[in-house]
């Protein structure tokens, strides 16, 4: 009798798990062609930039309220809130490449962002490996980050622009890699937060090969 109790537990978590990461890979999928569509009427309409004020109290207000309502259907809005502000964010940025005549470096960071989500997320999916043991080098590279980037507003060094670029690759690339493991293995119950560490991960991956491919680009 035992044996049968532990074995319809297990059973419905299993079901949980793969109900969670069915739910992040949809709504993931819905909140990225909201944000494109998004992103798209920025560049048509040539909108400006919010600028950096408005682009951190919307970033960080509308993340706040995201987890807050994480475990509710108000969540749901506030996600698509979220994401869409971020296209708009990064609207801009795509405008200045096409007018600078560097759409290609557009096509190929949104190829290159879909490349490393479908490959990271494979490979977490395929091997079921518990990728935890990555959250103390993800904690240091965290404090790196921000140390460069506080040292860069002072320095102005293009090279170590290029390197905090690098860097967020990797640091967004250990989250994704984080995010889905914790998914299957049972640590991560609400697809909502999944769905925006997943999104910010590849935003930021987005717009860091976009300034790496930009530069090499105009060293050519």
């Amino acid at each position: 009798m035992q044996e049968r109790t532990i074995q319809t537990q297990s059973q419905a978590s299993v079901l949980e798990t793969n109900k969670v990461l069915r739910n992040t890979y949809m709504l993931l999928a819905m909140t990225l062609t909201f944000s494109a569509i998004v992103a798209a009427a920025v560049v048509s309409l040539n909108l400006p930039s919010p600028g950096i004020i408005i682009t951190l109290v919307g970033v960080y207000g509308l993340m706040f309220l995201t987890e807050k309502n994480r475990n509710n259907s108000m969540g749901i809005l506030f996600v698509f809130m979220f994401t869409g502000f971020l296209g708009y964010t990064v609207g801009p940025l795509i405008n200045a490449y096409i007018g600078a005549g560097m759409g290609d470096v557009v096509v190929l960071a949104l190829a290159g962002t879909a490349f490393t989500f479908f490959g990271l997320s494979a490979y977490v999916l395929t091997t079921k490996k518990d990728m935890s043991f990555l959250s103390g080098m993800m904690m240091a590279g965290f404090v790196v980050l921000i140390v460069a980037m506080i040292g860069n507003i002072f320095l102005q060094i293009p090279a170590l622009s290029l390197a905090i670029s690098a860097m967020f690759i990797l640091f967004s690339s250990g989250a994704i890699l984080m995010q889905t493991s914790s998914i299957i293995h049972g640590g991560e119950t609400s697809y909502i937060s999944a769905t925006v560490t997943i999104f910010v991960s590849l935003y930021n991956i987005f717009v860091s090969l976009l300034q790496i491919l930009g530069v090499m680009n105009s060293d050519d």
